[in-house]
Formats: C-alpha cells, structure tokens, sequence
C-alpha cells in the first residue's frame, strides 16, 4: 500500500490547493545554485591547493557544505529557515578564505539572496491580496447568479 503525505491524507473534493510561497521558490533557486557553486569551488581549491590542504580535508568540508545548502531549501517556510540562509551567505563569503575569488562569488550570490527574498516576500504579500480581493468578489456573487446586463443587452 502507497504511503499517503499529510496533505493527501487531509484532502477532501473541493478544497482549494495550497499556493505555494514565491519567497522559497526564489529561495531555494539560490541555494541550489550556491551548492552547485560550493562543489565546484571546493573542486578549484583541490586543484589549487594540492599540496597546501589535505585533500581529505577539502573534499569533506566542501561536500558538506554543499549538502548544507541542498537541505536548508527543506526548512526555508520555517521562521529560522530564512535566518539560517543569511549565515550560509555569510559562510560562502569567507571561503574566499581558501580562494579569493570566492569573495566576489559569495556577494554576488548575496545580493541574488537578498533581491530573492525581498521580492518574494512582495509577490507573496500581492498575491494574498488578490486571493482576499477574489473571496470577497465570491462571496458578493454566488455561484450561479447571472451577471447584470446593461441597457440594450439582451
């Protein structure tokens, strides 16, 4: 038997779908851009740093943090999801730390941050409002009403 998620199991015909947030679909984008970005830094610095940093050291921090970023797209729609993202910002700058061109990568992908997360917030903040506008306009004509015709319509 098919295991059913929370959401399946609480459906009922009728029920409107869930809309999804804006603000962590432009979230995860980011991070998942940035884990890509980390993998294949902590590859440059392999190559760079050879003889300088154990490669075992290399290849597990920079796993890790990848993995960190591809699991913190699971909890952004907590209220620490997006603070723990601003410290992933944070960390992806100092790994200029190891390779300097990592200083600019990390602000820019800082700034992608920070412009995804204002925008989102806005476009989820408008598009509430129009599904409030929407049940209010329901609500005043029912289902089934015909529309008022003006003079010379038929």
């Amino acid at each position: 038997m098919a295991r059913l998620t929370k959401a399946q199991r609480e459906w009922r015909p009728g029920m409107p779908k869930k809309r999804r947030s804006t603000k962590v679909m432009f979230a995860s984008t980011v991070l998942l851009l940035e884990a890509f970005v980390a993998l294949f830094a902590t590859l440059a610095v392999f190559g760079l740093r050879r003889g300088e940093i154990s490669p075992v050291l290399i290849f597990s921090v920079g796993i890790t943090l990848s993995l960190v970023f591809v699991l913190t797209c699971a909890v952004l729609s907590k209220p620490w999801g997006v603070g723990l993202g601003w410290i992933l910002q944070l960390v992806l700058i100092l790994s200029g730390l190891a390779e300097p061109m990592m200083y600019l990568v990390g602000a820019l992908f800082a700034i992608a941050w920070w412009y995804g997360i204002r925008t989102g917030i806005r476009l989820d903040r408008e598009a509430g409002q129009r599904e409030r506008e929407q049940a209010a306009w329901d609500a005043a004509h029912p289902a089934g009403s015909q529309p008022e015709t003006g003079a010379g319509n038929p």
